[in-house]
């Protein structure tokens, strides 16, 4: 087996940084759409009736930013613990820090950039994560089987568990809202706790992608990562085709012949986001895995804004929060509500065209701070 040489190591973290920075833009699109087209909302899954094509596909495609970004958490946290240079060390003591650190933020800084107020924390994406990074270092010890079953039955079972649910004040309500049910786990006339990002389905996928972690390690062969890569991205998305084509497991809608092949289609890939059933899971963790492998030959140059924003995905996720919020104040400020109580624009393609604009403004001052963060030698930094 021939180790990889500099060069193709180098382009493999590139690609990495690049898939980061693609999703990024994505869920730059999402929260454009959540901050000035929230007039129309989407449902979990879709309602197709009364859910445009546009806005169908800008929902779809956001889909792929949570599976992809804490199945890259699982890869980048095998990465930290076998570093290219020196002795392989614990990413336990990381992955607490920084997912007590994810945690925290989401409570503080990340829930008054949606709402504005402190009256309803939001535990969302940020929050997802850092529970999943906890789970992970708990398991972190496990031999890579075990992790890799632990995975794979919670991923592939956890749709069994559906049935179950709890109704607020009973014995295990809040425990469930947390790792299955979405759910208010706290209530008062001072402040509210939501559980917006159910945990457990999480939890799978940020093993699954720390036990794929050593095909990008130097001894690792460049053929044979992208064969591993091809192969365990068509398989996820043949395995949905098998179980999603014939309604036979992992969604809980089944989907629905329509007069048109748009719309089947649509009805086909409306899929559940919360928890994330094995459907959505296997087709956005089957598109990261092809994406990864053709981003491999993408050269650094053209890819280089995507390796910048990808390089620090914090930074842009916190700026451009604040960013929206204050667009959104000074829209109502200055022009009102024209849909009700709230502002939106009057098509989605505006939501497309704003959030180009954006991503070229926030593109400099990541550049800027991803310049920062790799030249400082402050931990804390390294956070971001």
């Amino acid at each position: 087996m021939n180790a990889d040489t500099p060069s193709q190591l180098k382009k493999r973290i590139d690609s990495i940084d690049m898939m980061r920075g693609i999703v990024m833009l994505i869920m730059l699109l999402d929260h454009v759409r959540e901050r000035f087209f929230f007039h129309e909302q989407v449902t979990d899954p879709m309602m197709l009736d009364s859910t445009s094509t546009g806005l169908f596909l800008s929902r779809f495609a956001a889909h792929f930013c949570a599976p992809t970004f804490v199945f890259l958490t699982g890869i980048s946290a095998w990465l930290y613990s076998h570093p290219k240079v020196g002795p392989q060390r614990s990413a336990r003591e990381f992955l607490i820090k920084r997912g007590l650190f994810l945690i925290a933020l989401e409570c503080t800084v990340i829930t008054f950039q949606w709402m504005g107020n402190y009256e309803m924390i939001w535990l969302q994406v940020i929050w997802a994560i850092g529970i999943s990074m906890l789970a992970l270092a708990l398991l972190i010890g496990l031999p890579k089987l075990w992790l890799a079953v632990i995975g794979l039955v919670i991923v592939f079972g956890h749709n069994l568990l559906t049935p179950i649910n709890f109704n607020p004040g009973e014995w295990g309500y809040t425990l469930w809202a947390i790792l299955h049910d979405r759910g208010n786990i706290l209530a008062n006339d001072f402040i509210g706790i939501r559980a917006s990002y159910p945990v457990l389905p999480w939890i799978g996928v940020i093993l699954l992608g720390y036990v794929l972690g050593p095909i990008y390690s130097a001894s690792f062969a460049e053929q044979k990562r992208q064969q591993v890569l091809i192969g365990l991205g068509v398989g996820c998305l043949l395995l949905f085709g098998l179980l999603r084509g014939f309604n036979l497991y992992g969604e809980t809608l089944d989907w629905q012949q329509a007069d048109s092949l748009a719309m089947s289609l649509k009805s086909i890939f409306n899929l559940t986001k919360y928890p994330p059933s094995l459907a959505f899971l296997l087709v956005t963790i089957g598109g990261t895995l092809l994406c990864l492998r053709g981003l491999e030959k993408v050269n650094a140059p053209y890819g280089k804004a995507l390796v910048t924003i990808g390089s620090a995905p914090m930074f842009f996720y916190i700026v451009h929060l604040y960013l929206l919020l204050v667009l959104y104040q000074l829209a109502m400020s200055f022009i009102g509500p024209n849909y009700g109580d709230v502002f939106g624009f009057t098509h989605i393609a505006y939501v497309w065209l704003v959030t180009v604009v954006l991503a070229v403004l926030l593109y400099f001052p990541t550049k800027w701070f991803s310049q920062y963060k790799h030249q400082s030698s402050q931990a804390w930094i390294k956070y971001f």
